[in-house]
C-alpha cells in the first residue's frame, strides 16, 4: 500500500477507519431502503401514485455513502474507484426505481422491491468485505 499523504487536514484522521464507516453506511443504506420501500406502500395505499415521495433519510444516506467513497478513493485507488463504481451505479438505480414505483402506483400494480439496487448493495457490501478482509482491516472492526 502506498504511504498516506495527508489532504483534507482534520478529516483524513479518518483514513484508518474509512473502510468500517462505509460498513455502516452501507448497512445504514440498507436499513433506510427497507424502510423507505414500506413508506412508499403505505403512501401509495394511502393516496395513489401523486403521494409518493422520496425518503429524505434514504437520500441521505445514499449522498454520505457516494461521499466516503470517494474519499476512500484517495485512502485506496483501487478498491476506492471500484467501491465507487458500485456506489454511484447504486444511486442512478436508486433515481430509476423510485421513478418506476410512481409509474407502478399510475397503473395500479402492486408496487416492487427495487431489485436492482438490492443487487448494486449486495455488491457492495460484498466488495466491501473483500477490501476489509484483504486489507486487514478487519481486524479492527473485530477485536
Amino acid at each position: 500500500m502506498e504511504p498516506f499523504v495527508n489532504i483534507f487536514g482534520q478529516l483524513d484522521t479518518l483514513h484508518n477507519f474509512i473502510e468500517p464507516v462505509l460498513l455502516a453506511l452501507v448497512l445504514a443504506n440498507m436499513v433506510t431502503r427497507f424502510l423507505a420501500h414500506n413508506r412508499h406502500v403505505a403512501q401509495y395505499e394511502d393516496g395513489g401514485a401523486d403521494a409518493i415521495s422520496r425518503f429524505v433519510p434514504h437520500e441521505l444516506t445514499n449522498v454520505l455513502l457516494m461521499l466516503a467513497s470517494f474519499y476512500y478513493v484517495t485512502v485506496n485507488h483501487h478498491g476506492g474507484l471500484i467501491l465507487s463504481m458500485f456506489v454511484a451505479g447504486l444511486l442512478v438505480t436508486d433515481l430509476f426505481e423510485f421513478e418506476s414505483r410512481k409509474v407502478e402506483a399510475r397503473r395500479d400494480l402492486a408496487l416492487d422491491r427495487p431489485k436492482g439496487a438490492l443487487s448494486l448493495w449486495a455488491l457492495s457490501l460484498l466488495y466491501l468485505g473483500y477490501q476489509m478482509l484483504f486489507t486487514g482491516t478487519i481486524e479492527t472492526v473485530v477485536g
